[in-house]
């Protein structure tokens, strides 16, 4: 627990004149585009559309106080949500699949991003909640001068798939306080299978270990509301056990026993999983339970708590 007043990073690195540094170095990844371990060489800056289907504007589908979130996250007043749209790994099952795959949403100014910043802090959110921001973090950084102009100081969260580049993430030391990737795939053929990305469980290692490099431990406040660190999430997947019990090992062995983790039981099959066994099918109870436990079996003791017997009574699982 930090009782010390919060300064988030980025009023740090703008006031230093950094943050303008940075911003340009994002920029000139996107002439040709390697913001992500895709790589996919587009010219976006000449609003150019590659994997990721985004050109030089960011896309947004909506913007929200959010109370589904980590406990840490939602407090009394919600995790300020920004729900970017498209998507650089591109699962098939993903559950947002109308923004990932379908492109739902509209292109937004780097004014316009940092007013729904500014709206969400207004509402009382305790932090702004970027989710898949991996393809667009030139355009948040962008943002951020225009939303400090207007009094943003609330933590910034940077929600990823985990499929992220190192040389990306370095952009935004100092600028992100809370990291939050889903660790999805440990198996390369099931990465390659799912999401067409079979250096996914490499590249998420890496990325993990610089998150946490950057910004240490989860740390709550008085109020048990988290300030700075890595929360990992890690999507149980039905029929992949044994992927869960390797990644829960690698947190605890190579980035800390104090991991924050968030083992979810939310999985449903969602837009092209009825074609691929197992996952044609809900996560059971039983599958759900193992997981935690293995978890726990590898020593990682902050566990995120729902009501999870009663999320699977709304699945209609029992």
């Amino acid at each position: 627990m930090d009782n010390q007043p919060f300064v988030p990073g980025y009023l740090k690195l703008h006031e230093s004149g950094k943050l303008e540094k940075r911003i340009k170095s994002a920029y000139a990844l996107l002439s040709n585009c390697e913001l992500c371990p895709r790589r996919c060489k587009t010219d976006r800056l000449n609003d150019k559309r590659g994997i990721c289907k985004t050109g030089l504007k960011a896309v947004v589908s909506s913007y929200t106080p959010h109370f589904g979130e980590e406990s840490p996250l939602v407090g009394r007043n919600g995790s300020g949500t920004i729900f970017i749209t498209h998507c650089n790994l591109l699962c098939l099952f993903c559950q947002n699949y109308d923004i990932s795959h379908q492109g739902e949403g509209i292109e937004v100014t780097d004014e316009q991003l940092a007013a729904m910043m500014i709206d969400l802090q207004k509402q009382g959110c305790h932090n702004i909640n970027f989710v898949t921001p991996t393809h667009v973090v030139p355009q948040i950084l962008a943002a951020l001068p225009h939303a400090v102009k207007n009094g943003l100081s609330v933590p910034i969260v940077y929600n990823s798939s985990g499929y992220d580049s190192v040389d990306t993430l370095r952009l935004l030391d100092g600028v992100v306080d809370i990291y939050m990737p889903d660790f999805k795939f440990w198996d390369p053929e099931k990465a390659s299978c799912f999401a067409e990305a079979p250096d996914y469980p490499e590249r998420a290692r890496e990325a993990l270990v610089e998150m946490h490099r950057q910004v240490g431990d989860l740390v709550l406040d008085e109020r048990q509301i988290a300030r700075h660190g890595l929360l990992v999430r890690h999507l149980v997947m039905p029929g992949g056990l044994t992927e869960t019990k390797e990644i829960m090992r690698f947190l605890a062995r190579e980035i800390s026993l104090k991991t924050y983790v968030n083992v979810m039981a939310q999985y449903r099959p969602c837009g092209r999983a009825s074609q691929y066994p197992p996952i044609d099918r809900p996560l059971s109870p039983e599958e759900f339970k193992k997981a935690r436990q293995l978890a726990k079996e590898a020593g990682l003791t902050r566990l995120d708590e729902k009501d999870w017997a009663g999320l699977f009574r709304l699945l209609g699982i029992t």
